[in-house]
C-alpha cells in the first residue's frame, strides 16, 4: 500500500481521470523470468478539504475508500463518503463482536420445519443460525455470515453449528415418535479450511444422532469452485451415512449437468422459481 498526494486537483472528475490512468498503468504486465505477470490495484480517493481537513482523517478515510474498492471486486476506485464510513464502521463492529460471540454463548439455533403435504406431518427441520449481540442486538445472517467467511471465523462457528444441531435433533425422539431429519448448511470455507469429515463424524458420535437423519446442505458456489475436489469430499461424506442437498439451486453458475456428476440426495430450487405460483402461468 502507498499514498499518492496530488496537488492542484480541480475536482472529482480530474481525480477520477488520474485514478483510471494509474489503474491502466498497473494493468500492464510485468516480465518475470520470461513470464508475463498481471496485477491490479484498488484505489481510495479523498478530496481535501471537501471530505477531510486533517492528515489523520485523510489517511483514515482513504483507507476506508480503498477497502470498499477491494470489496467491489478490485481493479477499481472509490471515493470516500460519510455513508461509506458508516458501512465500514458497521462491518468492523460485526467482526469485533463475532470474535467473542461463540465464547460468550451469543449464538443460537432456530428450526424451520419441513412438512409432508400428503400426511401433514413434520418430517424434517432446517437449522438456522441466529446471533444476538449485547451491543448490536439481533444481527441478521445476511450481515454476519459474509464477515465470518471473510475472517475464517466460519470454521469454528460452523463446527459449533453442526455439533449443536446434531445434539438438539437427537433429543427430538423424546418429543415425537417418527424420525425427523435435521438439515445443516455448510460454507464453502469449511470445505477448504476445515476438516469437514472429522467434524461430521465427531458431531454424530457425541450427539448419538443416527447419520441417516443428518442432511448437509451446500450452495451452488461449492460445486463450481473446485468440482473434482468437491466430488471426492462428498463421496467421503456419503460414506458416513449422511445425505447431501444443494440449496437455492438455479441462482448461481451451476448447470443441470452438475446433477449427473455430484452424489446428491436432494435438490432445493430457489424460492424465486415458485414465489408467484400459481398466478404466474
Amino acid at each position: 500500500e502507498f499514498p499518492i498526494i496530488l496537488n492542484g486537483i480541480e475536482g472529482r472528475a480530474e481525480a477520477e481521470k488520474k485514478a483510471r490512468g494509474i489503474l491502466k498503468t498497473l494493468a500492464e504486465p510485468f516480465i518475470v523470468e520470461g513470464k508475463e505477470i498481471y496485477t491490479t490495484g484498488s484505489i481510495g480517493i479523498v478530496l481535501y478539504p471537501d471530505s477531510a481537513t486533517t492528515i489523520g482523517d485523510l489517511m483514515r478515510y482513504v483507507d476506508t475508500a480503498a477497502y470498499k474498492a477491494k470489496e467491489l471486486g478490485r481493479n477499481t476506485y472509490q471515493f470516500y463518503s460519510e455513508q461509506l464510513s458508516a458501512e465500514v464502521q458497521r462491518r468492523l463492529e460485526i467482526e469485533t463482536g463475532l470474535r467473542r460471540a461463540l465464547g460468550n454463548g451469543e449464538l443460537s439455533l432456530n428450526y424451520q420445519a419441513k412438512v409432508d403435504l400428503g400426511s401433514r406431518t413434520i418430517v424434517g427441520a432446517e437449522a438456522l443460525l441466529r446471533w444476538t449481540s449485547p451491543e448490536l442486538g439481533q444481527v441478521t445472517p445476511d450481515e454476519f455470515i459474509p464477515v465470518a467467511e471473510e475472517t475464517g471465523l466460519i470454521v469454528p462457528i460452523g463446527d459449533w453449528f453442526l455439533r449443536t444441531a446434531c445434539k438438539e435433533a437427537a433429543g427430538w425422539k423424546k418429543l415425537i415418535a417418527d424420525p425427523v431429519h435435521v438439515a445443516v448448511n455448510l460454507s464453502s470455507i469449511q470445505f477448504i479450511q476445515g476438516d469437514l469429515i472429522k467434524s461430521v463424524e465427531s458431531a454424530l458420535a457425541h450427539s448419538g444422532l443416527p447419520a441417516g437423519l443428518l442432511d448437509l446442505e451446500l450452495t451452488e458456489s461449492i460445486l463450481v469452485t473446485n468440482p473434482e475436489e468437491t466430488i471426492a469430499t462428498l463421496d467421503r461424506l456419503k460414506t458416513t451415512g449422511t445425505s447431501v442437498s444443494i440449496d437455492d439451486f438455479g441462482t448461481g453458475y451451476s448447470s443441470l449437468s452438475y446433477l449427473t456428476r455430484f452424489p446428491l440426495d436432494n435438490l432445493k430450487i430457489d424460492r424465486a422459481f415458485v414465489t408467484n405460483l400459481p398466478n404466474n402461468k
